[in-house]
This record gives C-alpha cells, sequence and structure tokens, in this order.
C-alpha cells in the first residue's frame, strides 16, 4: 500500500501532533459508480430512492418536494448499486466533487451520475472523507481533470487517481463533528432565510388586490378607499440612458458603466467622466430613488438608484419617470408582483416599453403607498442582514476547511 507523508494542518485540535498520512482514494475503500443511463420507464411514486447528482449538496441530500424512486423489479437487478450507511456520495457529472453521506433516511437508494465510495473504518471515517471532498482543493482538482463539452464529467478512472490526506481515526472524527456543526448552522440559517422570502412573497401576494379587485385582502389599519386602476403608461413614460458604445469603455476608470450581465452586481466596465458629465447633462439620467429594471436578461431584477455617479446600459436597463401619483418605494414592491402586458404566457426574452406601459397597477393613495413601501423596505433589510450573516458562516466554514485539512 502507497502511504507518504505529508505536512501538518494550519489549525488543530489540541492534543494532535505529527504529519498526515497521505492515500489514494482507492486504498480507503471500496469504489463503485451509479447508474449511468436515465432510466425514466422504470420511475415511480414510490419504492427504491432514486439520488440524482442534483440531489447532492455539500454535505447533504436536498430532494425538493418530488423525490424520485425506481420499481421494485428494476431496483432488485441494480441490488449491487444500493447504498449503504456511512457510503460517501459524490456528483459524477456536473457540479462535480460535491458530497454527501448515507444516512438511515437514504439506506438502500440507488444513485444515478454518481461515484460512491464505502470507506473501511478502520482507516478513515465517513464524514471525514466527505469534509475532504466538499473542500474548494479537491473540487478545483475534479473540474480540472473534467471532461465534457460544457458538462463536466467527473470519470472513474480520475477519480482513483485522487489523494486523500490522513491523520488518525480520533483526528479524523473531530474534523469531521466540527464541519457537521457548522453545516447544521449554516442549514438553520438558510431555513430562516428561505422561510423570511416565503413570508415576505405570502405578504406581497396579500397586500396587493387581485384581478383588478379595488381592494387587498391584507391592509394597514386607518386605510379604506378603495385602490384605483391605472396603467403605468398613465402616470409615467419609459427612460433609459443614452446609449455607450464598446469603443466608449474601459476595464478600469472613473464611472462604472453596468450592463444587463453586471446589473446589481460589480461593473466590469468604466466610462470617462467627462463622458459621463456630458451624457448626463444632455439625456435621460435617473434621480436618487428611482427605481431600475432589467428589460432583457434575467427580466425584472430591480435595483434602487442610490445618486451615486454611475450609468446603465440603455434599453437592457429602464425606468419609469412617473408623476406624484406613485411612490417609488410603492412601486419597487409593485415589481415583485407584476404581471407584465403582452407577455403573459409566453417565454419572457425581452421587456419592450409597450409592455410596461400598458401594464395595469392599482393605485392606493400616497400615504397608504409609503406606509406598504417602507414595511417592505424593512423586511427586505431583515432579509439582507440574515443573507450576510449566512454568506459570513459560509466564509468562515471554508476558511477553516482549508486550514484543518491538508
Amino acid at each position: 500500500m502507497d502511504i507518504k507523508k505529508t505536512k501538518e494542518p494550519a489549525i488543530r485540535f489540541k492534543g494532535f501532533t505529527g504529519n498526515w498520512e497521505q492515500r489514494k482514494v482507492t486504498e480507503v475503500g471500496e469504489i463503485y459508480i451509479g447508474l449511468v443511463t436515465t432510466m425514466t420507464k422504470h420511475y415511480t411514486d414510490e419504492g427504491t430512492l432514486l439520488i440524482r447528482n442534483s440531489d447532492i449538496k455539500d454535505g447533504r441530500f436536498e430532494f425538493g418536494d418530488n423525490p424520485i424512486f425506481l420499481e421494485k423489479p428494476f431496483a432488485e437487478e441494480n441490488e449491487s448499486r444500493m447504498h449503504q450507511l456511512g457510503d460517501v456520495i459524490t456528483v459524477h457529472t456536473g457540479d462535480v466533487g460535491t458530497s454527501a453521506v448515507i444516512t438511515e433516511k437514504e439506506e438502500k437508494s440507488i444513485g444515478f451520475a454518481t461515484i460512491v465510495t464505502r470507506p473501511d473504518k478502520e482507516i478513515i471515517d465517513s464524514n471525514y472523507l466527505c469534509s475532504f471532498l466538499n473542500t474548494d482543493k479537491h473540487k478545483k482538482w475534479a473540474v480540472g481533470v473534467s471532461t465534457g463539452d460544457g458538462r463536466t464529467n467527473y470519470n472513474l478512472r480520475d477519480y482513483y487517481e485522487l489523494v486523500v490526506p490522513i491523520p488518525s481515526i480520533r483526528e479524523q472524527k473531530m474534523i469531521a463533528a466540527f464541519i457537521q456543526k457548522a453545516n447544521h448552522l449554516i442549514t438553520l440559517h438558510q431555513r430562516e432565510l428561505d422561510l423570511m422570502k416565503q413570508q415576505k412573497r405570502s405578504l406581497l401576494s396579500k397586500m396587493f388586490p387581485k384581478n383588478g379587485a379595488e381592494f387587498p385582502e391584507l391592509r394597514f389599519i386607518g386605510f379604506a378607499n378603495p385602490w384605483e386602476q391605472r396603467k403605468l403608461g398613465e402616470i409615467g413614460s419609459v427612460s433609459m440612458c443614452r446609449r455607450i458604445f464598446k469603443e466608449q469603455t474601459s476595464e478600469s476608470g472613473d464611472i462604472p458603466f453596468y450592463k444587463i450581465g453586471t446589473f446589481g452586481a460589480k461593473p466590469d466596465a468604466y466610462i470617462s467622466k467627462e463622458l459621463f458629465e456630458e451624457y448626463k447633462a444632455k439625456y435621460p439620467y435617473p434621480k436618487q430613488g428611482d427605481i431600475l429594471i432589467s428589460a432583457s436578461g434575467s427580466i425584472g431584477r430591480t435595483v434602487e438608484f442610490t445618486g451615486r455617479n454611475e450609468y446603465f446600459q440603455d434599453s437592457n436597463i429602464v425606468w419609469l419617470n412617473h408623476d406624484e401619483r406613485l411612490s417609488n418605494s410603492f412601486l419597487k414592491c409593485f415589481y415583485s408582483v407584476v404581471k407584465w402586458a403582452g407577455i403573459e404566457g409566453s417565454t419572457i426574452k425581452r421587456l419592450y416599453n409597450d409592455n410596461i406601459l400598458n401594464t395595469p397597477i392599482s393605485l392606493p393613495t400616497i400615504p397608504e403607498q409609503k406606509q406598504i413601501g417602507a414595511f417592505f423596505a424593512n423586511f427586505d433589510h431583515l432579509i439582507t442582514l440574515h443573507q450576510r450573516k449566512l454568506e459570513t458562516l459560509k466564509s468562515i466554514k471554508k476558511s477553516f476547511l482549508a486550514k484543518m485539512l491538508v
């Protein structure tokens, strides 16, 4: 057996010293591959659970509301592929390298587009191996050796060459327990974030009238007047920035230029301050508080303009230049529930000016609009705080993984 020594990790639990071993994954357990061809004719509503590559997340399984099962006769034909408690399942095609451990819930399931490692318990702990496989170091290596046109494919022969760092079983279990606690904490925060987003969607649907009704299902105390039906074109017009050509941009500069691909994220192009000042003075430019909206790509993404010096791609990023009958904070909420005119039931590829202007909107009084807007602005703030906390936890886990595993 090929055993090599490797250096110690940067972070280590108290009481452990000495170098770790390095072994090929073939030396630490039995390896086999799951089903490699789709067998939809054998799918059923109950029977043997099928684990697809898309069901595997970092350290856990997510089957959604509609898990897939295999018919009993077909499953029995593939009994040798059935998972056992403690098997480590790795994505073979797609998000290669991502892994999870079979628990009692998934025992006797069968995988599709997966690599299965059945660890030798005297050499390696299942959860430790899973933690190592989910590191960026392993995933980067897996992608590097993978093949495929547009979809990476982690071949079994490449997996056989994987080298795994091996401390003592006791140290492995402590590392795995630490990572599992971190995963549990991340999962709890993710569920809380998902619940908040679900609550927001539910409240939005109840606080806007449905199907042309004059009153919403849920309303703040003190408001009783019916909502008025208007079209967006009755209270405003569509505006956009002046066209910027590629030769007018650079990779660095004074003024960020947001294209549809970077809208709401980090810019990858800039324009000169002189051009910005000229175009801002001569052509339409948003006012602070205006709600910018994506009109192509991912339709309907919104960004509230903060008033910073920045510029936006014409026709792909637009805003409604409206009168005093409409509050921007309310408009932002409306964009979350809007059904655009003229595109119902079609695959949306672009939002044209006519789609926006002909879209109906129900309007309460300005005080009610502002109260609705403020309520959801606070809700969005809480969601953002939870999102940042979740990202921080993931970053901390990632940092510890890099330093705890050689």
